[in-house]
């Protein structure tokens, strides 16, 4: 029987981010994924040991982003890549496995950052009153809608939330974000009166919809519903939020899309910057800095078109010379 010592790591690694760090299976597939492609081009089958993986160095690895680069990847699918890479090698020093950390020393290519889209106020007003009619599906996606824009929700969250999370009376609703990491936020406003709706009214008859044999256990809590009373699904979120974003042709309607003007909108507002890192449960405010952008995009908009210097120099307001 193999020693814990010469184990394979990367099932090793792969169980530390599916149960110690709570990712989810999508993400811990990728990174598996990715892991698998590097091996095979360091000539690595599994299993994996320590003195395997220490024979390699940052030498190794730079050949193999220069192979990476060679392809034609983008920066992004590089810079994925080598973050499971890095992470696996961090993972067998922490544990004692391996001394030093040669993908530490390796620069991630720069990502372009693209600005997210977002909805206009009138926008987003038009994409919450085509959510539905007073029907119980109509109320849950009114319901959800709100919630995507008014709270800045994940879709996952949405999917996952309970009707312990809600707090009605003390106007908060709890969500678990990534890694299962917790944050509570207020229900205000139209959100809380959209959810409080379909709680009373169309959450009940949903539930009665049930078949015989019962839906499963975490099911029965939902709150959020499908027609046969169990929980709504991630995918059953995306299809009510693409209904109603149907009613603004400009751009694709996605519930990521409402997260995204939920943050734009507050810091338009006048938010603090750690203020909506917080709602938004951002681990890092580098990540939410990136709505400043679309913010600073929206007022050199309106300062061009208003201020008169802001025009090519020497051009009259009138267009004469």
């Amino acid at each position: 029987m193999a020693s814990s010592r010469e184990s394979d790591l990367v099932e090793r690694y792969l169980d530390h981010l599916r149960l110690e760090r709570g990712l989810s299976p999508r993400t811990v597939a990728a990174y598996a994924a990715d892991l698998v492609a590097w091996l095979d081009f360091a000539g690595l089958a599994p299993p994996v040991t320590a003195s395997a993986l220490g024979r390699l160095g940052t030498r190794d690895l730079r050949r193999w982003l220069g192979h990476l680069e060679a392809q034609g990847l983008a920066r992004s699918t590089v810079a994925r890549k080598l973050a499971a890479v890095r992470g696996l090698f961090r993972f067998a020093v922490r544990e004692g496995l391996l001394a030093v950390n040669p993908a530490g020393r390796l620069a991630s290519p720069r990502r372009p950052r693209r600005l997210p889209h977002t909805y206009t106020v009138e926008e987003a007003a038009a994409v919450m009153a085509a959510a539905g009619d007073d029907t119980p599906t109509g109320l849950r996606n009114r319901a959800i809608l709100e919630l995507l824009y008014g709270c800045g929700l994940r879709v996952s969250e949405v999917s996952g939330l309970d009707l312990e999370d809600v707090d009605l009376d003390g106007c908060w609703l709890r969500v678990y974000g990534k890694g299962r990491k917790e944050r509570v936020l207020p229900l205000v406003g139209a959100a809380r009166a959209a959810l409080a709706r379909y709680l009373e009214r169309g959450r009940p008859v949903l539930a009665r919809s049930r078949g015989g044999s019962g839906s499963a256990p975490g099911d029965r809590e939902a709150v959020f519903l499908n027609r046969l009373g169990g929980r709504l699904s991630p995918r059953g979120v995306q299809l009510i939020v693409a209904r109603a974003g149907r009613a603004v042709p400009r751009v694709h309607g996605h519930p990521h899309l409402l997260r995204h003007t939920f943050a734009t909108h507050l810091l338009d507002g006048g938010a603090d910057l750690r203020a909506v890192q917080e709602l938004l449960g951002h681990a890092s405010l580098s990540t939410t800095q990136v709505y400043t952008h679309v913010s600073h995009g929206r007022l050199r908009a309106v300062y061009e078109r208003a201020h008169p210097r802001a025009r090519p120099e020497g051009i009259a307001s009138d267009g004469a010379v």
